[in-house]
This record gives C-alpha cells, sequence and structure tokens, in this order.
C-alpha cells in the first residue's frame, strides 16, 4: 500500500477521471448542531457523493455507526456509484477527522484502492480550489459483498487480547477522558479506559493546518504512548471515527494491518460487566 493520504494537488490534478471516485464523510460529534448531509448541501467537491456514517450502519444495534452487514453495505454503496477497480477518494469537512472512519470502512468491504484527502475540505478551499452545491444522483453499481474480519474488533475479541496481552490496544480519546479526569460525551458511560490500553490522542497526530502530521511526527508519536510498532495493534475511541484516524497513521508507518474496535468506548464504558481502569 502506498501512502493512505493524497495532496489537494494529486486530487485536484485528477478530479473528473473516470478511474477516479470521491467522497464526503463530514460527520460531527454528538450535541454539534451541524450536521454532515447539510453541510455537503452547502459546498462540497465536485462531482463527490455523500456518505452518512450514521445511516450507512448496521441497524440491529443500538450502538452509534457500527459496520452495517457485507450485503447492506454493498447495496448502499452501490446507489453511490462506488466501483472496487476506482481510486476512491475520502474526506471530511474538518480537515482529518471522519474521512478514516470510511477509508477504513470501504477497506473492511474489499476497497484496496482507497486514500483519505490530507486536510480535507477546509484545505481544499483555504487553496481557492473550485466547490458547487449540486447534488447529483450517481449512476449506481452492482457491487457482491466482501467482508475483511482481520480489520475489525468486537468486544469478545478486544476482551480475550487484553486478557491474554496478545495484542497493544491504542485508545484514541483526549487524555483527561482517558484517565476519567472529564465526563464521556455520551450519557450513561463511565469514565476511564480498558485495563492494559494506551493512550495516544488522535488530536496529537494531526497539525495545526488541519494536514495529517510527518511520518517522523507519527512515529514520534507513537513511541510516546508506549506502542511498539512491530507487535499486534488494535485501535479504539468513543465510537469508533477517530481509532480509524489512529489506524490511518498507523498505515502511513507501513502498519496496513491494523484492527479497529467498532463498538469501542460507548460498548465497553456502557455495559456493567467490562473492567475499567481510571488514571494514567
Amino acid at each position: 500500500m502506498s501512502d493512505p493520504l493524497v495532496s489537494t494537488a494529486w486530487l485536484a490534478e485528477r478530479l473528473g477521471a473516470a478511474d477516479l471516485q470521491v467522497i464526503d464523510a463530514t460527520w460531527f460529534m454528538p450535541g454539534d448542531p451541524r450536521t454532515g448531509r447539510e453541510g455537503f448541501g452547502a459546498a462540497h467537491i465536485p462531482g463527490a457523493v455523500f456518505f452518512d456514517i450514521d445511516a450507512i450502519a448496521d441497524p440491529a444495534t443500538d450502538l452509534p455507526h457500527m459496520l452495517p452487514p457485507p450485503r447492506a453495505f454493498a447495496a448502499a454503496a452501490g446507489a453511490l456509484g462506488l466501483r472496487r477497480d476506482a481510486t476512491v477518494v475520502v474526506y471530511d469537512g474538518q480537515g482529518v477527522f471522519s474521512a478514516p472512519r470510511v477509508w477504513w470502512t470501504l477497506r473492511t468491504m474489499g476497497f484496496a484502492k482507497v486514500r483519505v484527502l490530507d486536510g480535507g475540505l477546509p484545505k481544499w478551499r483555504a487553496e481557492g480550489r473550485a466547490v458547487e452545491s449540486a447534488c447529483v444522483a450517481p449512476a449506481p453499481t452492482v457491487l457482491h459483498a466482501v467482508f475483511e474480519p482481520a480489520l475489525v474488533a468486537d468486544l469478545t475479541s478486544v476482551r480475550d487480547l487484553l486478557d491474554r496481552r496478545a495484542a497493544q490496544v491504542i485508545d484514541a480519546r483526549p487524555g483527561p477522558r482517558f484517565r476519567a479526569e472529564v465526563p464521556e460525551p455520551r450519557a450513561g458511560l463511565r469514565g476511564g479506559h480498558m485495563p492494559g490500553a494506551r493512550n495516544v490522542p488522535f488530536g496529537g497526530l494531526i497539525a495545526t493546518d488541519g494536514t495529517m502530521k510527518s511520518a517522523d511526527e507519527l512515529r514520534a508519536a507513537f513511541d510516546a504512548g508506549g506502542v511498539d510498532l512491530s507487535a499486534p495493534i488494535v485501535t479504539t475511541c468513543g465510537s469508533g471515527i477517530s481509532a480509524a484516524v489512529l489506524a490511518l497513521a498507523l498505515a502511513r508507518l507501513g502498519r496496513e494491518d491494523v484492527a479497529v474496535y467498532d463498538g469501542s468506548w460507548i460498548e465497553w464504558g456502557g455495559r456493567a460487566d467490562t473492567p475499567v481502569a481510571t488514571g494514567a
């Protein structure tokens, strides 16, 4: 896999090519009055389609935006006109925040050529590049269901990995949440972290201009968090969004095999039968 990030210049040179597809994956935290779909309707990169993280999800669980069953995903992706033979570039309205979640989702569903736009829509617009508000219905495609289970971790597998110390679980939440110094943004969740988990806040991987930091800086951040880049890794966060930012950063460092714990803290911290640690 080459660098999973592409620059705005790279995308601008290829925009409109038949073998390129663009996805707007903007998503906002609970409590934020904005919605990704409204932002998409106001302005998006020309030719982009909107991927609704909360809608293209498993309807059989009350956990938010969990991966849908492969057949349901194939139908939803086909309705967006997505093709596995195309290079798919995903971006979001914050910089590098929710786009990695869709990058990871597509990879779990058999899309091999997926990239994230470094700096996202803010960088694109800051450079004066074109946007549009028109939403054109894409020509639908027919996709077969594909699933890559090695890229996904669930409650049972994470509990087992922690018990056996068979993998490093890296938590992307900010330090105060990891240490239970502040309440979780979602009601009903305990504070703290999974015993044995390590903390690499995703915000520390993003530069001030909204782009992802250099490979050397990323390596230093994981080293500071006590992460062995040669050992098995599972990433987690609040609800599976910023955990994918860690997975994207690790892919930049050559770790393309990192699994994301889909349920993350909203599942673990919302149960009474899972152990919780506090402090550092």
